[in-house]
């Protein structure tokens, strides 16, 4: 997935190239997949027998840059460890053998060949065995994926994508999960019962045919830990935060404001990472923090979802290095700050996009703090004459293994605290505002 950003972030001809070439291509496709269906009308009666004398409607999406995603409604069946849809409609699962062969893997990183190769595809069939269970309300289903493992990935590719995809059925929906993980699933437990009434299926492992009067196969995502206001007009990361704020029980709707009555400090997390992309200076950073009027925290993340978020919730301003760490500013107080540490190396792309875009679209200020080569640890393996410093691109070009072993896995930093004070000074003055 990384060798794609790489190049993006390195050649603004090459991203030009491959807009155009994907508009056309996507254009062209989109014109001989798209099939349009009238609106579900809702569940059949609890117990209802699903018959094949009901109708069934579909519209898929296999243009949209980071996920395929299918709508139906009428008789839909699966049969989940054959990976198998049952739709009783030829001419449909004509199309899928004749335009998408290979069948529909639902998970949201279409453009990740290598993620996808982990990840359960399924396939279409116009033949429709008898339902050995029969469900009331339609279903989504979706893939955990191979990254959640990674806390920004699991927000990113799953978390933001369930929630515009099932919000609309206020927890009248049944979860269908494949390539299911139980650590992903224990973590984020929280999250899938407030957006569904009813214990989520491990599909892979059923050996019946349930049946759903509806089904959503795979999520809708548009941008990275976003939601894209013009595809999902009904829903926004201003929405998205509500609801977890609501899920977690957070206190804290907005950020301190200085400047008013009282003696009050702003509170600044710092997010301590201990194997790579460390700041190898943490108490001069916490003391000059702490003279310029923070009452700072110092706090590794923590895969304790509902412990951890608490205690992002009560600060005002968090900062890091670039890593997925930073995903929790989801539970940052409205008009809170971002101060994202871009190490050395070219990759301001890859934070922007990350952190710096979807902060500003979470109601939140943002600062980027670019170190240089003397803050670099890099500075004491190579001299400032190597392409390393000269030339980062050139380093990307070798390809991202390469690239990621010199600026991410074998980069840390010491920050110039006294450059760095403009920085939260500029942050102090953001909560003044």
């Amino acid at each position: 997935m990384y060798d794609s950003i790489i190049a993006r972030s390195f050649s603004q001809h090459w991203q030009k190239k491959m807009r155009c070439g994907a508009f056309f291509g996507g254009f062209i496709l989109g014109f001989f997949i798209c099939i349009y269906f009238t609106p579900y009308q809702g569940p059949l009666p609890f117990g209802a027998d699903v018959t094949t004398g009901v109708e069934s409607r579909i519209v898929c999406h296999f243009t949209e840059p980071e996920s395929d995603f299918c709508e139906m409604h009428g008789d839909i069946r699966i049969l989940g460890n054959s990976s198998t849809i049952f739709i009783p409609h030829f001419s449909v699962a004509d199309m899928f053998t004749k335009n998408n062969s290979s069948g529909i893997k639902p998970y949201a990183r279409k453009s990740d060949e290598g993620a996808l190769e982990h990840v359960r595809q399924f396939r279409f069939s116009q033949e429709m065995p008898k339902c050995t269970q029969n469900h009331s309300v339609p279903a989504v289903l979706f893939s955990i994926g191979e990254y959640t493992g990674n806390y920004f990935h699991s927000f990113s590719d799953v978390v933001i994508p369930l929630y515009t995809t099932s919000r609309k059925f206020n927890g009248q929906v049944q979860f269908l999960l494949a390539d299911k993980k139980v650590s992903w699933t224990t973590k984020f437990q929280v999250v899938l019962k407030k957006l569904s009434n009813y214990e989520a299926i491990d599909i892979d492992k059923e050996d019946g045919v349930h049946c759903f009067p509806g089904m959503i196969i795979g999520l809708k995502k548009y941008k990275e830990l976003s939601i894209d206001p013009v595809e999902s007009p009904d829903y926004s990361m201003t929405n998205f935060r509500e609801f977890l704020r609501s899920s977690y029980f957070l206190k804290r709707e907005y950020a301190i404001r200085l400047g008013l009555k009282g003696k009050k400090r702003a509170r600044l997390l710092i997010i301590s990472r201990n194997s790579t992309r460390t700041f190898m200076n943490e108490n001069e950073i916490v003391t000059m923090a702490q003279k310029l009027g923070f009452d700072v925290v110092l706090a590794e993340a923590s895969s304790n979802i509902p412990e951890f978020s608490q205690l992002v919730n009560s600060c005002d301003v968090l900062m890091g290095v670039h890593g997925a760490g930073l995903t929790n500013i989801v539970f940052l107080p409205k008009n809170g700050v971002l101060i994202q540490v871009v190490l050395f190396g070219g990759g301001e792309w890859l934070a922007t996009t990350y952190f710096g875009d979807p902060s500003k679209n979470m109601n939140l200020r943002y600062l980027e703090y670019k170190i240089s080569e003397k803050e670099s640890s890099l500075i004491q393996k190579y001299p400032l004459d190597h392409e390393v410093f000269k030339n980062p691109q050139s380093i990307a070009e070798k390809g991202w293994p390469y690239y990621k072993s010199v600026y991410l896995d074998n980069q840390n930093v010491k920050l110039d605290v006294f450059r760095f004070k403009t920085t939260l000074l500029e942050a102090l003055q953001m909560l003044s505002m």
